[in-house]
Formats: structure tokens, C-alpha cells, sequence
């Protein structure tokens, strides 16, 4: 590849692209390359199951904090009997869902990975921005809906209401704020943050759950009434049942913590003979990490709706009362006391705070792994620190247009992470069927039905989410596709590989002037080389002394953007040698190849080609989206975008 000179980096640009280490276990290299891993090579030292499982858990433990109120809005007396049904389907339907995905995807890219291998050329690319449309959404109005809540909390706590009375906006900005510091700071430290947040909130929602069950105990009639009440307005069992299944897509944000789970998954420390095709060490704990907190949320899920519909007036979850969206927070000064409920209420602010730090860490791990490989991201991309900024600056965006409002991000919210789990259920179903597996593959299918009926649902009640989705949609496939276009002159080839054979024809070229021939390839017949070269003579005055090396390029997926170039040499009928290439894009393969061979030679080849027939534009358009095209000028553009001094530039000669 080409050497091209750089100004010295200034510290601001050092720091930023500092954070690629942070990340994965990258080297901190600025180029935006994971450092390649030889076969069987172990993989870089994480973080115990648990730890991580605090990660992930500031996102899937927070929803405590709202998810018992949402559920006695939606389904009143009927809350405990709904969340019981949202407990069923976590654990006999995400969980097996997501243990799979982990499985097969143990690098943290999560079911659209499995997706991405079912699809392939542009229609594969175009799932895959879709997907990661919805991941953002869902990833960013974590971020957004948690600081939101946390602010609630804190505007709504007795102690501070008069002072902080219309400042919700102002403190979800610093919330937002002060979670991209962290990020800026490094990523490892939130890790440490988020198992003192997680151990602190959890301890003390035992309390309040012992507590509230103390109450419900010594008052017996609470139960009793309650029954009562709910067999007036029901009837009997079944329409129970039958109303709890209804109104379950109501209650869906409380499977909000899965597809984070597996997008933290490379920061599980595994066993030291991991590798990184084969971290089976990782795949276990996390699969341990899914597990635990799957049954640690549905405990505190039943026990905590069950409380809340007893010992809070109805009046009080609706909006404007004190209950609304802080259910837990109200028993605590109810019936522990003021100082301990503003204790509670610090310890539910600071992880509804940090909520958004295991959404950030999803966004950080999945953009990355897409839009620079797809050509639809700058290389800074895979950097952590401007992605930080990034996402950051949209997530004041967002909380601008909703006035931090959490109803109002809350359909949004809901449709992310239902679209991404009904991805996850479709993808183990299809994976489980072409391993074979007919039970498994059958019980995937009806997963996969219950989490698309729940959506569907979702969508038809609260359509301002996936509208909002949309718009995060057909932001990343517009900046990706700009992005695409404006990187469409780079060499795009990460390495270039010659077979020994190949080798050697350099190898003896180089002690003449290099000549190549760039050749479309057809029946490879004798009569078609020898007269493209006798053509390439006539047309550019090269003596019939001088030989030439002809260069065939086929082109494989043109979606692709970057990928590694291996270069085959092979003798045709008897004396025309001809190298031949396999790449997304001949233009820009053939300029990477011209480089790498001026790099190690020493000197510079020439190339020969013929003018493409057709449309100037529209060959330009076949050169962006099959590959293909007006391949002349783009492979010199390529050449002069590589290479500014035009006394080192491989020569390209046309005719």
C-alpha cells in the first residue's frame, strides 16, 4: 500500500483517537484497524461475568425505577398477573433467544450479525443500516429516557421540588452530559461505576420489597380487598389471563436489557484458552451474565408490581400524581421514611443516570463494526472518542424535540427493543433450522411469533415510535450513503497477499519497466490476449520488444467496501502470464495493486487500458454500486487521492 506523509498528530487528535483501545482490546493505532489476530491466538484479558453483568444491568435493573408504574397504568388490578405473563415470556422466550445470539455471536455484534450472513450484496446492507436504525433508537432513548427519568426523580423529590420546579430539560442535558464524560474519560472506568451503582440499587430494593411484603402481611385485608375487587372486574381466571395477554405489549420495556447484554459481551472475561474464533470462556459466563440478571429482574418484576398495585391508591400512578413513574420511590418514603426515601431516590437517579452508559457501550461496539467496514463511516469512526461526541450531541437532539419528556420518548423506546428482540427470535429460528434442529427450530418459530405479535401491537398503539425509528433510519442511511460516496476514491483494499507465482512475475518485471495490461476477462481464449495485446501496442506506441503482465479483476460482493487483495498467478496457453484479482471494486483494486507493487519494487508500473464504452455517468454509477464501470479515470483518481506526488504515482495509460 502507499506511504502518504502526514502533518505530526497535535494532542487534540492523539487524545481523541486514544480511545480506540479502550474498546474491544485495540492497540490504540490511529489508522481504525483491529490489530489482526493469528489462528489460535488467545484474545485480550476482561472483566468477570458478574461485573459485566453490572454493566448491562444499570440499563435492565433501572427500569424498576418506571417499569412497576407503566404496568399499573396499563393493566390496573391486573399489573401482577400482566408482569407475570412479561416474566414468562423473559425467561421461556428471550432468554433462550439471547442465549443463542451469544452463542453465535460471542464478538458482541448480536442477532444483526446472524441476519448480516443470511443476506448478502446491497440488500444485505440495507437490512443491516435498518437494523441498526432500530439499535439506535433504542440505544440512544436509553440514554435519553433514563436521564429523563432521572431528573423526574430528583425534580419530584419532596426535599427538592420548590428549587429545581421547570428545570428538567437543564438537568437531563447535564445528566447526558456528564455520561459522555465518563466515556471521554474511559470506558473501563464505567465498569467499576456500574457495579457500585448496580449492588447499592438492588440492596436497597430488597429493603423496600421486604418491607412492603412485611405490610401486606400484617394487613391481611390489603390481599383480600384486592382480590375481591379484581374478580368483580374480571370474573374469572381466564379473562384474567385473556386481558394480561393484551395489554402485555404495554409492558415491554421491562426485556429492555438483553440486546445490551450481548452487545458488552466482549468484555466478558473468558477462559485463558479462548481464542478469538472460539472464545467458548466467554460464551459460557455470558450466557451465565444473561441468566442471573434474567432472574434477578423477573424476581424484583413480580414482587414489585404485586406490592405497588396493593399499597398505592390507583390515583397516584396517573399523571401529575406521586406515584407516576416513580412507584418504588414512593413506598420508600411512605413507608420508610423521608431519609431513607431521598437515599433511595439518589441510588435510582445515579442509575437511571447511568443507564445510558451500557447503551453507549452497545452504540460503541456496534457502529463501529459496520459503517467504516461498509465504507458508510469516516475511519475516525471506529475511534471511541469522537463517537462519543456523536452520540452525545444527538442524544441533547433528541432531548430538545421530546422536552425530556419519558412518555414521550417511552413508544420509541418500546419499538427499538422490541424490533431488535424480534430480530434476535428470527434469527436463532432460521439458524436453528439450518443446524437441523426441528424441536428447537419449532420453539424458536413460536418465540419469534409472540415477540412479532408484540411489536406489531406496539406499533399500532403507540405509531410515534417507529416513526421516530424511521428518522434514525433515514439519518444513517443518509450519512452513510454520503459517507460511501465521498470515501468511493480510496484504495479500499486493507492488504494486498501475492502467491508465489504472482511474486515472481513482479519479481521479474522489475528489472525492466513494469507494464501491465488491465484485461475484462472473457473465454480467457489465446486469440483474446494476444490481440488486446497487440491492440495495447498499437494504440500507446510500445515496442513489440517490451512484454506485458496482464491484471484480471472479478468482482465478488461490490456492497462490500474494504477487504483484504489476493493476487493468483497463472501461465495462459503457453506464454501470456496473468495475474488475477478477486476484489468489491476493479478500479480500486488495481490502484492498491499498482501501489503495493511500486512499494515492493522500487519503481513505478504502468498500467494500459481501454475507454469504457456508454454513458460517462452512468458508468459512474455502476462503479458505485456493482464495482464496475468507467474503470480508467477512477483507478488513476484512486492513484492521485493515494498518492500526492505525482513523481512516485503508478502510470495509467489509456487508449
Amino acid at each position: 500500500m502507499a506511504t502518504v506523509t502526514h502533518p505530526p498528530a497535535g494532542r487534540l487528535r492523539a487524545w481523541m483517537l486514544e480511545g480506540l483501545s479502550d474498546m474491544g482490546g485495540k492497540d490504540g493505532r490511529d489508522d481504525g484497524q483491529d490489530p489482526p489476530l493469528p489462528p489460535g491466538a488467545p484474545r485480550e484479558e476482561g472483566r468477570p461475568w458478574y461485573r459485566v453483568m453490572c454493566l448491562t444491568g444499570v440499563d435492565y435493573f433501572s427500569t424498576l425505577g418506571y417499569q412497576p408504574g407503566i404496568a399499573a397504568l396499563a393493566a390496573g388490578l391486573l399489573s401482577p398477573v400482566a408482569t407475570i405473563v412479561l416474566v414468562v415470556v423473559t425467561l421461556a422466550g428471550a432468554l433462550p433467544v439471547y442465549r443463542r445470539v451469544a452463542e453465535e455471536s460471542p464478538h458482541g455484534e448480536g442477532s444483526i450479525a446472524m441476519l448480516e450472513r443470511l443476506l448478502t450484496f446491497w440488500k444485505g446492507k440495507l437490512f443491516v443500516l435498518t437494523l441498526l436504525g432500530f439499535a439506535a433508537t433504542d440505544f440512544l432513548i436509553t440514554i435519553t429516557l433514563s436521564a429523563a427519568d432521572a431528573s423526574t426523580h430528583l425534580v419530584e423529590n419532596p426535599h427538592l421540588a420548590g428549587a429545581l420546579h421547570d428545570k428538567q430539560l437543564l438537568i437531563t442535558m447535564v445528566l447526558i452530559a456528564l455520561l459522555g464524560a465518563v466515556f471521554l474519560k474511559g470506558f473501563l472506568e464505567a465498569i467499576g461505576v456500574a457495579v457500585a451503582l448496580v449492588g447499592t440499587y438492588l440492596a436497597l430494593n430488597l429493603v423496600v420489597v421486604v418491607t412492603g411484603l412485611w405490610h401486606v402481611l400484617t394487613a391481611g385485608h390489603v390481599v383480600t380487598d384486592w382480590s375481591s375487587a379484581l374478580t368483580a372486574e374480571h370474573g374469572n381466571v381466564l379473562v384474567m389471563i385473556g386481558v394480561a395477554l393484551v395489554v402485555f405489549p404495554k409492558l415491554a420495556l421491562g426485556l429492555s436489557g438483553f440486546e445490551t447484554g450481548v452487545a458488552v459481551m466482549p468484555h466478558v472475561r473468558g477462559d485463558a484458552t479462548d481464542t478469538e474464533e472460539r472464545p467458548a470462556g466467554r460464551i459460557r459466563d455470558t450466557k451465565k451474565l444473561l441468566t442471573t440478571a434474567a432472574l434477578i429482574m423477573s424476581g424484583f418484576l413480580i414482587t414489585t408490581s404485586f406490592l405497588t398495585t396493593l399499597l398505592i391508591p390507583e390515583r397516584e400512578f396517573q399523571p401529575g400524581g406521586e406515584a407516576n413513574g416513580r412507584a418504588l420511590a414512593y413506598l420508600a418514603h411512605a413507608y420508610l421514611g423521608s431519609a431513607f426515601g431521598t437515599v433511595y431516590d439518589v441510588s435510582t437517579i445515579l442509575i437511571l443516570w447511568f443507564a445510558g452508559a451500557s447503551a453507549m457501550a452497545g452504540l460503541l461496539n456496534l457502529m463501529p463494526r459496520y459503517l467504516p467496514r461498509y465504507g458508510m463511516a469516516p475511519h475516525w469512526a471506529r475511534a471511541v472518542r469522537p463517537m462519543v461526541i456523536v452520540f452525545t450531541l444527538v442524544a441533547f437532539l433528541v432531548t430538545w424535540v421530546f422536552d425530556a419528556s419519558v412518555d414521550a420518548q417511552g413508544g420509541a423506546y418500546a419499538t427499538g427493543v422490541l424490533v431488535l428482540i424480534s430480530s434476535a427470535a428470527v434469527a436463532v429460528t432460521i439458524s436453528a433450522r439450518r443446524a437441523g434442529r426441528r424441536a428447537s427450530s419449532i420453539a424458536f418459530a413460536v418465540v419469534s411469533a409472540v415477540f412479532l405479535y408484540t411489536t406489531v401491537v406496539n406499533v399500532l398503539e403507540r405509531p410515534d415510535g417507529v416513526k421516530i425509528g424511521a428518522c434514525f433510519i433515514a439519518a444513517i442511511i443518509l450519512v452513510s450513503l454520503l459517507s460511501r460516496l465521498s470515501r468511493a476514491f480510496e484504495p479500499r483494499v486493507t492488504h494486498v497477499a501475492l502467491d508465489p507465482l504472482a511474486e515472481r512475475f513482479v519479481r521479474d518485471t522489475a528489472h525492466r519497466t513494469i507494464r501491465f495490461i488491465a484485461n475484462k476477462p472473457g473465454d480467457r481464449g489465446l486469440a483474446e490476449y494476444r490481440d488486446k495485446a497487440e491492440k495495447i501496442r498499437a494504440v500507446n506506441e510500445v515496442p513489440s520488444l517490451e512484454d506485458f503482465v496482464f491484471v484480471e479483476v472479478t468482482v465478488t460482493d461490490p456492497s462490500e467496501f474494504e477487504g483484504a487483495l489476493t493476487v493468483r498467478g497463472e501461465v495462459l496457453h503457453g506464454r501470456y502470464r496473468v495475474l488475477t484479482l478477486e476484489s468489491s471494486s476493479v478500479s480500486n483494486a488495481l490502484a492498491a495493486f499498482l501501489l503495493h507493487v511500486r512499494d515492493t519494487t522500487g519503481r513505478i508500473p504502468h498500467m494500459y487500458f481501454e475507454w469504457t464504452e456508454g454513458n460517462p455517468f452512468a458508468n459512474f454509477l455502476r462503479f458505485l454500486l456493482f464495482g464496475q464501470g468507467e474503470v480508467a479515470p477512477v483507478a488513476r483518481e484512486v492513484l492521485r487521492e493515494a498518492e500526492p506526488d505525482s513523481s512516485r504515482r503508478p502510470r495509467v495509460h489509456v487508449g
